[in-house]
C-alpha cells in the first residue's frame, strides 16, 4: 500500500505543476494561446484514455511489479523535458503533454485493481481512499512548493516556471524515477507469491501460513478472485462494455470530474482574478486540497463502516453541486474573501466521492478480468472528463467566466442526477434479485 501511494504522489507532482506554471507567464513565454494551452491539457487526457484498457490488459498478464514500475520510470523521464520548451511554440508543448499522458495511462486503474486482489470487499472503499492520499497530498503540497520555487524567477536567467519544471526534473523527476526503481525492487508480486523481484527466495513479506490466510479470507469473501488465468478474455471485455450497470457510475464520474479538471488547471488563476497576489494564489489554493484529503479519508471510512457507498457518492456530488452553484452566483460579487471561501470548498468536494465510486463499481464486478477492465473504464471516465473540462474556461470569457461557471453547474447537476440513477438501479435490481433468491448487489 505505501508503494502505491508513493507512486500516485509522484504522478500528481509531475502532472500538476502546469496549473502553477500558468501564474508565472507560462503561456506567453512558451508562445501559446489559452486555447492552445487547453488543447495540451486535452491531449494529456486523450493519451491516458487511449492506452487505459490496453495497459490494464498488459497488467493482468505481466503483473503489477514490473508494469507499474516501468510506467513510473517512463513518465518521470518525460516530465524531465518539460522545462526545455520555452520559446519552442505549440509543437513541443503538445508533444510533451501527449507523451506524458501515454506514459501515465493505466497507472491509476492498475493500482485500484491490484488492491482488490489483497483486500476484502468490505475493506475496499477505505483502501481506495488511502490510495488517493498520494494524489491529494501531492496536490496539497504542489501549491506550496510552487509558491517558493516561482520566487526564483530571474536566477540564472530562467523563468520561475522553468525552475518549477526543472524542480520536476532535477528533484521531483529524479525522485519519480527513484520511486520507479524502488517499486520494481520491493513491491510484492501477488498474495500467493509475496516476494519482491530482488528478494528471490531469501525474503517473503508473509510466511507461507500468513499468505494462505490472506488468500483464504479474500477468496472466501469473493470467490471470483480465485482465478488462475493470467489473461483477460475477449468475452470479459465484451461483457464489461455491454454491462449497462456501469453507465451511471461512468457518467457520474465524467460529468462530476469535468469541473475538477477545469479547476485543477485554473484555480490559481481564478484566485488572482479575485484580487489576490500572483504567487500568493498558489499557496492559497492548497487549503482546499488539504480539506479534500481529509474528506476523502472520511468518505472512504464511512462508506465501509456503514456499507453505504451509494449514499456517500450522492452526498459528495451534492456538496460539489452546491458549492459550484455558489461560485456561479458570486461571479460579480466584490467580496473576494467570500468567493475564495466558496472556491475552496468546491475544491474540497470536487473528488472526495471519487474513490468511493470506484470501490462501489469494483464490488459488483463478476470476475477478476471484468474487474480489471471495469477499473480501466472508470479511470477513463475521469480522463474523458479532463478532455471536456480543459476547454471550460476560455480567454474570451475571462475574468468573470460567466459561461464557464454556468457549464460547470450544468455538468454537476447532471452528475448529481446520475448518482441518483446509480443508487436507484441497484435498489430495483436487488428487489428482483431477492425474489429470485440470488446474491444482491452492493450499494
Amino acid at each position: 500500500m505505501p508503494l502505491l501511494i508513493l507512486g500516485f504522489f509522484a504522478l500528481q507532482i509531475d502532472r500538476g505543476n502546469i496549473g502553477n506554471a500558468m501564474t508565472d507567464f507560462f503561456m506567453q513565454e512558451v508562445g501559446i494561446t489559452q486555447f492552445e494551452f487547453n488543447i495540451g491539457q486535452q491531449l494529456l487526457s486523450t493519451g491516458i484514455v487511449l492506452l487505459e484498457i490496453p495497459s490494464n490488459i498488459i497488467l493482468y498478464r505481466v503483473g503489477p511489479t514490473l508494469w507499474i514500475g516501468c510506467q513510473i520510470l517512463a513518465w518521470g523521464s518525460v516530465a524531465t523535458f518539460q522545462a526545455f520548451i520555452k520559446g519552442k511554440g505549440l509543437g513541443p508543448y503538445l508533444a510533451t503533454r501527449l507523451l506524458l499522458g501515454l506514459c501515465e495511462a493505466g497507472f491509476i486503474p492498475a493500482g485500484l485493481y491490484t488492491m482488490t486482489r489483497w483486500y476484502k470487499r468490505s475493506e475496499i472503499s477505505r483502501r481506495f481512499s488511502y490510495y488517493f492520499i498520494g494524489n491529494l497530498f501531492a496536490g496539497a503540497c504542489s501549491g506550496l512548493i510552487a509558491y517558493g520555487i516561482l520566487h526564483m524567477r530571474g536566477i540564472a536567467g530562467l523563468s520561475g516556471w522553468q525552475w518549477l519544471f526543472l524542480g520536476s526534473s532535477s528533484l521531483e523527476g529524479v525522485f519519480t524515477i527513484l520511486v520507479g526503481f524502488i517499486f520494481i525492487a520491493f513491491f510484492p508480486q501477488s498474495p500467493a507469491n509475496p516476494r519482491s523481484l530482488i528478494s528471490g527466495k531469501t525474503f517473503r513479506y508473509f510466511t507461507e501460513r500468513e499468505s494462505a490466510i490472506l488468500q483464504a479470507r479474500v477468496f472466501k469473501d469473493d470467490p471470483t478472485k480465485l482465478q488462475p488465468r493470467q489473461s483477460v478474455s475477449w468475452g470479459e471485455v465484451k461483457d464489461t462494455f455491454t454491462n449497462w450497470r456501469i453507465l451511471p457510475h461512468f457518467l457520474t464520474t465524467v460529468l462530476g470530474m469535468a469541473s475538477a479538471h477545469a479547476m485543477g488547471a485554473y484555480a490559481p488563476t481564478l484566485v488572482i482574478s479575485f484580487g489576490f497576489g500572483r504567487l500568493q494564489s498558489n499557496a492559497m489554493m492548497t487549503i482546499g486540497a488539504w480539506i479534500l484529503l481529509v474528506l476523502n479519508l472520511l468518505w472512504g471510512w464511512l462508506a465501509d463502516k456503514y456499507s453505504k457507498r451509494g449514499l456517500m457518492v450522492f452526498l459528495g456530488v451534492l456538496g460539489l453541486w452546491g458549492f459550484q452553484l455558489g461560485n456561479r452566483l458570486l461571479i460579480t460579487s466584490p467580496n473576494r474573501d467570500l468567493r475564495f471561501g466558496i472556491l475552496t470548498m468546491a475544491t474540497a468536494f470536487q473528488a472526495n466521492w471519487h474513490a468511493v465510486n470506484g470501490a462501489w463499481l469494483s464490488l459488483n464486478a463478476k470476475s477478476a478480468g471484468e474487474r480489471s477492465i471495469t477499473m480501466a473504464i472508470f479511470v477513463m471516465g475521469a480522463n474523458i472528463a479532463g478532455i471536456a473540462g480543459s476547454q471550460i474556461f476560455q480567454a474570451h470569457d475571462a475574468p468573470v467566466y460567466r459561461t464557464g461557471w454556468t457549464i460547470i453547474v450544468a455538468l454537476c447537476s447532471a452528475s448529481l442526477f446520475m448518482s441518483i440513477v446509480a443508487n436507484a438501479q441497484y435498489w430495483l435490481l436487488n428487489k428482483f434479485q431477492k425474489r429470485q433468491g440470488e446474491e444482491r448487489y452492493k450499494y
